[in-house]
């Protein structure tokens, strides 16, 4: 993404982001910074990579399937967005 691109995700102090773009984009973010700021042993290395390949899986889904050529492709990328949100749960 071009840095003009990621400006469009941004919000002013206080915004709130309604748009499940937003949201996801959002939440990806934060689980990003999460992982980045904790302080863990090296054998939970592979927890945390999983964590933020499922959190940032849901909004590359939905992005993925707006983009779809049928309503039925659509589809088929909310699921599977909605199973990563799922696995990011667990």
């Amino acid at each position: 993404m071009k840095k003009n691109e990621l400006e469009a995700f941004e919000f002013q102090e206080g915004d709130k982001p309604y748009n499940i773009r937003h949201r996801c984009y959002y939440f990806a973010k934060e689980v990003v910074f999460f992982v980045k700021e904790s302080k863990y042993d090296k054998v939970y290395s592979s927890l945390f990579d999983q964590l933020i390949r499922s959190a940032t899986s849901i909004g590359a889904n939905m992005v993925e399937g707006r983009a779809g050529s049928s309503r039925k492709d659509w589809k088929k990328f909310l699921v599977i967005s909605l199973k990563s949100a799922n696995e990011t749960m667990y």
